[in-house]
Parts: C-alpha cells; sequence; structure tokens
C-alpha cells in the first residue's frame, strides 16, 4: 500500500506512521528522517539543503520532492510506503502524483488524523522534557512525574521547549491549516481520504487506521 499520513502537529503522526508501518511491512518515509539521511551521507541533494537550512531558510519544493522519489525508488518500497510529512502542500501533493504515474503506480489511501486545536495544544504544551535525556518525556496531564518538576528515570530537571510553549503551538498550527490542510480537499476530490480519530489510546488509533484501510 501507498499511504500519506496527514494531520497536525500533536496529532501523533510519527507515533502511528511508525506503528502502521509495522504492521503493514513497508517503510515509512519522514521528511526528517529524509533530510538527515541525505545530509549524512553528502548528496547533491543533501548538500543543496544544508546550505538552505544553515542561511535559515526553507528547503524549496524540488529539492525535498528529489529526495522523496529517490526514497520512494527504493528496493524496501516497492510494496509501498507510508508518507509522514510530506506533502507538505498541495504543488508537493501533486509533484508526488506526476512522480507516481511516471512509475505506473498511485497512492492508495491518505489518512487524515483528526484532533482539535485545543486538544493539540494541551497534548504539546503539556510536554515536559528533561535536561539530561530528551528521550524522557513526561506530560502534566498525562503522564506526570512523581515529583514535579523532576525526571522519574534520572532525576534531572524537567522543563518545556520553547516550540512546546502555547504560543508558538498555535503559530504552528497556522501554518499547517493554510499550507498544509488544503492537501486534504486535493486528495478528497481523489477520493482518497480517509479521516481517523486520533483521540484515544495509540493502540486504538492504529485499530480504527487498519480498519479504514480495510486491513
Amino acid at each position: 500500500m501507498r499511504i500519506v499520513l496527514v494531520g497536525p502537529p500533536g496529532a501523533g503522526k510519527g507515533t502511528q506512521a511508525a506503528f502502521l508501518a509495522k504492521n503493514l511491512s513497508i517503510p515509512h518515509i519522514s521528511t526528517g528522517d529524509l533530510f538527515r539521511a541525505n545530509i549524512s551521507k553528502g548528496t547533491d541533494l543533501g548538500k543543496q539543503a544544508k546550505s538552505y537550512m544553515d542561511a535559515g531558510q526553507l528547503v524549496p519544493d524540488e529539492v525535498t520532492i528529489g529526495m522523496a522519489k529517490d526514497r520512494m525508488e527504493q528496493p524496501d518500497a516497492v510494496n509501498g510506503f507510508l508518507l509522514d510529512g510530506f506533502p507538505r502542500n498541495v504543488s508537493q501533493a501533486e509533484a508526488l502524483d506526476v512522480a507516481l504515474k511516471a512509475d505506473d503506480v498511485k497512492l492508495d489511501a491518505v489518512l487524515d488524523l483528526e484532533v482539535s486545536e485545543d486538544e493539540v495544544v494541551k497534548r504539546i504544551a503539556g510536554r515536559r522534557i528533561c535536561r539530561n535525556d530528551s528521550s524522557h518525556v513526561f506530560h502534566v496531564t498525562y503522564k506526570q512525574p512523581k515529583t514535579e518538576g523532576v525526571c522519574d528515570t534520572c532525576g534531572g530537571e524537567l522543563y518545556q521547549r520553547d516550540d512546546d510553549k502555547e504560543e508558538t503551538v498555535r503559530k504552528r498550527l497556522e501554518v499547517y491549516h493554510t499550507q498544509t490542510e488544503p492537501i486534504i480537499d486535493y486528495y478528497r476530490e481523489q477520493g482518497l481520504v480517509k479521516t481517523i480519530s486520533a483521540l484515544g489510546k495509540v493502540e486504538e488509533v492504529t485499530a480504527r487506521s487498519m480498519e479504514a484501510l480495510g486491513r
């Protein structure tokens, strides 16, 4: 299956992508991973991306599309893939359609993870990260530490990242609504969109997604 995963920040796309890719035996392809892999390998596309990133500029669509196209043509993606974070706008979605058509394949589904704006803010703004180890993550509502402000695992100080603060989260949501959300209508016209509630436990959301995919 060839799937695009869409949803606002805080919808749990990364978590769901990992579970779905494992259940469907297809690679999880995320924009962040594409950038890191190409930059670390020193590919031409990676060098181009790094030059824009170092200058504090957005990486142009054609560079991102080139990376995604290369990754989708790898042997492990011959039977499908799950795209997470790409396409990010309608022009990228159109370019993806062209690239897939050239390979005589097409998307099977676009999973739209639905969650309210207030829930997104609650999820992200409530996160607290350990200064000693960023993999130690807590939440003021969903995963409270035994002692407020102290990591259960190593005793490090818990803090709120700047990009997790409510004002920043709302700005990220504005960008999502303006740039990314229009691709849902674009794909809906193709009859590909399956909207899934992203509320509940991880396994519940995965089960809904698998059911929507007919699996």
